[in-house]
């Protein structure tokens, strides 16, 4: 594993729900050619393989418990000792308060590993409700879509969606939609975003200020993509291409 300088690129997805995380977020995987990295899917995926972190996992969530930050960390860490996670990683949905950012940072430190980028994904609150009540999502790959900004191509926008006509692009399996994806759910999830996670870009930008960029998402999706991709491309510039 690396030493001194960190060799892996850590991008941290930052961003209020709605902002299109989810929709560009591949573009940055198929640039750095590393896997983004979810917490729910890694809780699944530690809980289906037996793991010591994953039964623990398991236990409190059979009780209707949370799941602590040191559990979530242990499954982050042992993630990224498989194969694929050499080159780094993209994390998306996690952290999403201070202390999980600083719980975060301790664990990297242990393989002279740091966060690379912290990409903020910006969008003003009034936009958010009409993203939010419009967006379905593929479950297996979290793959987003908009019945009105990014329909399916299932999908032709003369009558109500459903799961029957909203279908992946790639797998033609049925999308879905999240239950807190609502008009009236959105302020309270906002507010949680506003007050926990934004937080933690003063605290990645009071280290380095380099670390901390924005990406103005309130505009045509294909423009979004060419920003991400050209951070990522200032990333390896910045690195000396240490993530290629």
């Amino acid at each position: 594993m690396a030493t001194g300088q960190s060799q892996r690129s850590i991008f941290i997805l930052v961003g209020p729900p709605g902002a299109g995380k989810g929709t560009v977020s591949p573009a940055i995987v198929d640039e750095l050619a590393v896997p983004q990295l979810s917490t729910g899917d890694m809780l699944r995926a530690a809980i289906t393989a037996g793991t010591e972190t994953g039964r623990k996992a398991e236990e409190l969530m059979s009780q209707g418990k949370l799941v602590p930050d040191e559990i979530v960390i242990g499954i982050i860490e042992d993630r990224m000792k498989e194969k694929d996670c050499d080159r780094g990683c993209i994390l998306d949905g996690f952290p999403r308060t201070l202390t999980q950012a600083c719980a975060l940072e301790e664990m990297l430190a242990k393989t002279d590993d740091r966060v690379s980028r912290v990409v903020e994904f910006c969008v003003p609150d009034s936009v958010l409700t009409d993203r939010i009540c419009g967006r379905w999502i593929h479950k297996a790959s979290g793959r987003s879509y908009h019945t009105r900004h990014n329909p399916p191509r299932s999908y032709d926008g003369t009558s109500d969606p459903t799961p029957e006509n909203m279908l992946d692009d790639e797998t033609n399996e049925a999308l879905y939609q999240r239950p807190d994806d609502t008009k009236d759910a959105l302020p309270k999830r906002l507010e949680a975003y506003h007050n926990e996670t934004e937080p933690i870009l003063e605290h990645f930008a009071s280290a380095d200020a380099k670390v901390v960029c924005q990406l103005d998402c309130n505009r045509p999706i294909p423009d979004v993509k060419k920003d991400a991709v050209d951070i990522v491309c200032q990333l390896r510039s910045f690195m000396g291409d240490a993530a290629a």
